[in-house]
């Protein structure tokens, strides 16, 4: 491939590739965190500190004082809603002066619905706990319109992760308890855009990025428990990702239209660590009050790297950010709790690097749950949150074709607005 052809199509695919697309529903960047109703249900403020199943994926020392089994099954039904508006984007095209992007000016409700599940299993034998976390932690789909604003920058855009997390641990003494596991971690992400071709007059040429990759990280945690209060300090590894897959490009027509074509390339990238903490104090016999403080390491997301022959790296900047939640539990009876908390936390997106791939905001969290146990064995969880997002510049400048004489850039200017959603969840566990 010539000097030529290769900046062209790096250019195009920087146009294209935004990995840290849309935000997740409930925590910041694709991050989500539904992986405990009984967590939901108190906004995740207790959950590195909690013991059972349902508390492995956030500790995995929290099986080590199991005596027997537990297994659970969950599913979160995840309704966003708000709208991305253009707010006088222009594009400029090689020897023309600025112009409107064009298109529809509001895109409402690009994040698509979703369903999570996640499960997991354990067993204690006296001291020592085994089980295995199944969850999806990395997930988002948005869809925009093929005459929206914002096509140039967004078009569909999919990321499938399907975590395995094997776990042990040990109970060192009656208060102090350790645990590790391992994160082995499948994902699947397919990106796409629209390209201008040099004439206004001509149709859009199309561009996607897919690829397919299994990779490994690592979780450890420990738990102090001594009369009322309960302590757990966890962390849960960056992933670094590699997917391999293809850029095929269609559409380009006159001086660009010897770039259509299908390359073989592969993309890496990284997830972020988490830093936790969490304590939980049992107030009177039924009231537990919770807290949890998580340090995100976003800003191992740094880039895109793009392999042979793009060999290039698309810069994403995320930064580090903090969360915070507050949570109760209380027992109405001893079958029955009910569980209530609020959480917020920042964006990981910076302004003046937002896209329409990445309507994240600041946002904050409002949680209600609620725990019945059918027997002594067999016990449903339900979860409802309301999450409120501050409104956001969509702002990140970008340019097709960058570094060639077709460069056209895309001078972004819009903002998310007006947007929620809305986690329903529901679970069960069983004990064994």
């Amino acid at each position: 491939m010539n000097t030529s052809k290769a900046r062209i199509l790096i250019g195009a695919a920087t146009a294209a590739i935004s990995l840290g697309a849309a935000g997740s529903a409930s925590a910041q960047g694709f991050y989500l965190q539904e992986q405990s109703v009984r967590g939901q249900g108190r906004a995740f403020s207790g959950e590195a500190a909690d013991t059972g199943v349902d508390s492995l994926w956030w500790n995995p020392a929290s099986i080590a004082r199991m005596q027997g089994g537990e297994a659970s099954v969950r599913a979160s039904a995840i309704i966003p809603d708000g709208d991305v508006v253009d707010q006088g984007t222009v594009i400029v095209r090689p020897g023309s002066a600025p112009a409107p992007i064009g298109g529809d000016p509001l895109a409402k409700n690009p994040i698509n619905n979703g369903v999570v599940p996640s499960g997991g299993v354990a067993y204690g034998f006296g001291r020592v706990a085994v089980g295995l976390a199944l969850s999806a932690p990395f997930n988002f789909t948005t869809d925009y319109e093929a005459d929206s604003w914002a096509r140039y920058t967004a078009d569909k855009t999919k990321l499938r992760t399907f975590d395995i997390q094997p776990s042990v641990a040990f109970a060192v003494t009656p208060e102090i308890s350790v645990g590790a596991g391992l994160n082995i971690e499948y994902a699947d992400a397919t990106l796409s855009n629209y390209l201008p071709n040099l004439s206004p007059a001509l149709p859009d040429g199309y561009q996607k990025l897919s690829g397919t990759g299994w990779d490994v990280g690592w979780s450890a945690g420990a738990q102090y428990h001594t009369g009322p209060i309960a302590l757990g300090l966890a962390y849960k590894s960056s992933i670094k990702h590699k997917l391999d897959g293809s850029i095929e490009t269609t559409g380009l027509l006159g001086p660009l239209a010897a770039q259509n074509r299908e390359i073989e390339t592969n993309a890496t990238f990284r997830t972020p660590w988490q830093a936790i903490g969490s304590i939980r104090f049992k107030a009177t016999p039924q009231l537990t009050l919770n807290g949890q403080v998580v340090r995100v390491g976003w800003s191992e997301f740094d880039a895109i790297r793009l392999g042979a022959p793009l060999n290039t790296a698309i810069p994403e900047n995320y930064k580090s950010i903090w969360t915070y939640a507050f949570g109760a539990d209380y027992e109405m009876s001893p079958q029955w709790t009910v569980r209530a908390g609020v959480q917020h936390g920042k964006t990981p997106t910076r302004d003046g690097e937002r896209d329409a791939r990445v309507p994240d905001a600041d946002r904050w969290n409002f949680s209600a749950g609620t725990s019945y146990a059918m027997g002594n064995r067999f016990t449903i969880d339900a979860a409802a949150s309301y999450i409120d997002f501050k409104d956001a510049a969509i702002d990140r400048r970008t340019a097709a074709y960058a570094g060639t004489a077709a460069q056209t850039p895309i001078l972004v200017n819009g903002e998310l607005q007006n947007a929620s959603a809305l986690v329903l969840s529901l679970g069960a566990r069983v004990a064994f």
